[in-house]
């Protein structure tokens, strides 16, 4: 159960039982995105909570709820007790502005994990810092996850944020994995739109949120990450268009970085393909948490 602390109010939104432990949902106020925001939290069973826990970053369109109502990923957190962290994947609510043309790769459900510097988001999109300065520390002061043996994993846009969060900020992620991600979104359709909307023009300033420049320019995961695993379906509609993985693990082979890249026969880009192998993931995360 949460602690009472002062310095960041959890108000619970739900709490059921799951696979002998808690499946929560929390709503807090964000000073990042001005405005509440909501995350799912599984706690696994008391006797095996040892503190290790995995940060799930979902694609465009999801919410908190996406993850932890398809993947069938309690059951193996579980067995391994590793807490499950689900946040949100926009800023939310009345006065945040979302895209006009009510398309579902730009604003609400489309917050591409990085902090806006552009109007109109600049004032409620700021994923990264949230993520960082909110989400993960009151998950460590209220929740009960070890702040060393947190790992990083997600799908499509939400895989995009976990490969640039395990690379920019290494000291906060000890594991990372990716299914279908958005591999090198500077040069994907749905990215230079994103990018160009919540950075502006400046293409050299987009290098910051894409794995595959982040790598080339220098950027290492933490020491402890002896390789990078990424799932991809072959049979993604968005394989060659969008994601684009093969960028990523020429980036890492150039670079040194072990990219475990599996791509998975007659697999699509949906959470049939992620049902499938979450179960291998999680047990990659755990045995290195």
């Amino acid at each position: 159960m949460p602690s009472q602390a002062d310095e960041f109010s959890l108000r619970q939104v739900s709490r059921v039982k799951c696979f002998d432990g808690e499946q929560y949902v929390f709503e807090h106020d964000s000073d990042a995105c001005s405005c509440k925001m909501k995350f799912a939290f599984f706690s696994p069973p008391k006797d095996k909570a040892p503190g290790a826990a995995l940060l799930w970053l979902s694609g465009l369109t999801c919410t908190e709820q996406n993850f932890v109502t398809k993947a069938g990923a309690q059951r193996v957190a579980s067995e391994l007790g590793l807490a499950l962290v689900c946040p949100d994947t926009s800023p939310r609510g009345e006065g945040v502005p979302n895209d006009l043309d009510g398309a579902y790769d730009l604003g609400l459900g489309a917050g591409f994990y990085l902090d806006a510097t552009e109007q109109p988001w600049v004032g409620h999109y700021k994923m990264r810092r949230y993520i960082l300065e909110e989400l993960l520390p009151a998950s460590v002061a209220k929740l009960s996850v070890d702040p060393g043996r947190v790992g990083i994993s997600g799908h499509s846009m939400g895989g995009h944020g976990a490969l640039t969060l395990g690379l920019t900020a290494p000291d906060q992620f000890r594991s990372i994995s990716a299914f279908a991600p958005i591999a090198n979104p500077v040069e994907a359709p749905c990215g230079k739109k994103a990018f160009d909307a919540y950075l502006g023009s400046d293409k050299e300033l987009w290098r910051a949120y894409d794995a595959t420049c982040l790598i080339a320019d220098g950027a290492r995961p933490n020491p402890m990450v002896d390789a990078i695993l990424v799932d991809q379906g072959l049979d993604d509609e968005f394989l060659d268009e969008q994601l684009m993985p093969r960028r990523l693990e020429t980036a890492g082979k150039n670079a040194g970085i072990g990219i475990n890249l599996r791509f998975r026969d007659g697999y699509d880009h949906s959470y049939y393909f992620i049902a499938s192998f979450i179960t291998d993931h999680l047990r990659w995360h755990a045995s290195r948490l």
